[in-house]
């Protein structure tokens, strides 16, 4: 196993737990309440924009792995 398998595989699982956290952090910020039949929704726009750019990086550094992965099989 070469180092560039190596770094694909860890840039894959750091990609899965920054996913992770990103998703976690946009549903904290997202509340709904229903009081009386009315629904009143709360959310935290700071905190579900920081969930996004988890999310986003998640996916720059699932397709850096995958790239570093399918490089190194060559």
């Amino acid at each position: 196993m070469n180092a560039s398998k190596i770094i694909g595989i860890v840039l894959i699982v750091i990609s899965l737990v920054v996913g992770y956290i990103g998703v976690n952090k946009i549903a904290d910020n997202t509340k709904e309440i229903n009081f009386l039949g009315i629904s009143i929704e709360a959310s935290n726009e700071s905190g579900k924009q920081q969930g996004f750019i988890y999310v986003g990086l998640a996916i720059v550094l699932l397709a850096g792995g995958l790239y570093a992965v399918k490089k190194s099989g060559k």
